[in-house]
């Protein structure tokens, strides 16, 4: 991979093929991992929608009665 300039930044050039495999376009978010001194692993970071799909499971059922209030909820 190469480092290039990009005003006052420095970025990576990612090879095709590892983008292919983590199925990224332009505009995604990546995480860079720092690794060890001279490694870094790059992922692409999960979306809002991906993100609530995986938290799913820890959702709990709310009593049948349950109105949300934003009055309430923001009173001070």
């Amino acid at each position: 991979m190469q480092v290039i300039k990009v005003d006052d930044s420095l970025a990576v050039l990612l090879p095709k093929k590892l983008v292919d495999e983590l199925g990224i376009k332009e505009g995604d978010d990546v995480s860079v991992l720092s690794l060890a001194k001279d490694a870094i692993a790059v992922q692409k970071a999960a979306t809002r929608a991906e993100f609530l799909k995986q938290i799913e499971p820890l959702r709990f059922p709310l009593p049948a009665d349950y109105k949300f209030d934003r009055d309430e909820a923001n009173g001070r």
